[in-house]
């Protein structure tokens, strides 16, 4: 288990540092200046190995989940981030998305978190999606998957309540943890589908919003060309080029560099792929000089023992 929580709090770093500092170009700009290590500077003007707010808010979530689960501290310690730059790279904030921003600023105004997430059709961007990890670590020994469900719409309606973000990130948690459990790449995929499939079955969601993520649950998105493959902000996007780039890559340097260069949302599609990949494959099997290179990379190491050694221990009551 530490060495797949290590994996992938590294794992969600190193690919948001990637992705930062060439962020928004384009996929053709990119095959022809392909990212293969970090570079710095670039768009926000960052030196190389520094994280985003992807990375800045999953650890924020695992710092939260380390005393209990609890939706209201959890979210305060998003506005911490926010107003202060809590588990900054730098402590401080330079990338923060709208829908994240407005929910965030009212919840500092005192609304409550059950209720502060944008709710509308054109607030289902990626930014609750990207800090999900330390969730499906949390919800591993929980076997009712309607209770996974209620927990991340939960920990989701913080910044983002809409059912399509919701279910961005219920389909996420629950392949990353097929993959907690020791399975392949390809079965940790179909194990996803049918629980996912199986659960929807069950409930009264609205079939046509289901119905976008078709190429993830009813398909194999990883037989898809990268052509047909959008790596916008959009929450479906991300989770479908994230899923392409694991699947269809054997290591994680590869994955990550092959979500950075497919353009777009750069640092978000690698650190939702580089979360997963660095489950995956481990810690041992990251590169080490990324790992040293990393922003706060021992800070992050030791949030990475302390929330394992949290899972653990829930594990065995």
């Amino acid at each position: 288990m530490q060495q797949q929580v290590t994996g992938a709090f590294y794992g969600i770093a190193i690919g948001d540092a990637l992705g930062v500092p060439v962020e928004f170009k384009t996929r053709s700009y990119l095959s022809e200046n392909p990212i293969t290590t970090f570079t710095g500077y670039g768009c926000w003007n960052q030196p190389p190995g520094t994280f985003s707010d992807d990375a800045s808010l999953t650890f924020c979530t695992a710092e939260s989940l380390i005393n209990g689960y609890d939706i209201h501290a959890m979210a305060q310690t998003f506005v911490q981030w926010a107003q202060h730059g809590y588990w900054g790279a730098h402590n401080e904030v330079f990338d923060i998305g709208h829908t994240t921003r407005r929910a965030l600023q009212r919840v500092a105004a005192g609304t409550d978190p059950l209720i502060s997430g944008g709710f509308e059709e054109f607030e289902n961007g990626n930014g609750s999606l990207m800090r999900m990890m330390p969730i499906a670590f949390y919800l591993l020994n929980e076997n009712d998957i309607h209770l996974r469900y209620l927990l991340v719409k939960e920990v989701s309606g913080i910044t983002h309540q809409h059912f399509r973000s919701v279910l961005g990130c219920f389909i996420y948690v629950e392949f990353l943890r097929a993959l907690v459990t020791g399975k392949s790449l390809p079965d940790a995929y179909i194990q996803m589908q049918r629980a996912v499939n199986a659960y929807l079955s069950n409930q009264s969601f609205n079939p046509a919003e289901i119905k976008y993520y078709e190429r993830v649950l009813q398909q194999n998105i990883a037989t898809l060309s990268n052509e047909w493959l959008y790596s916008s902000g959009y929450v479906v996007h991300t989770l479908e080029s994230a899923l392409w780039c694991l699947l269809r890559t054997g290591n994680y340097r590869d994955c990550v560099l092959t979500a950075v260069n497919l353009g777009g949302d750069t640092d978000t599609t690698a650190a939702v792929a580089g979360a997963a990949a660095g489950l995956y494959y481990g810690i041992d099997r990251l590169p080490a000089a990324w790992v040293q290179q990393v922003a706060k990379s021992g800070e992050i190491g030791q949030l990475a023992q302390r929330f394992a050694a949290t899972i653990n221990t829930a594990s065995t009551q």
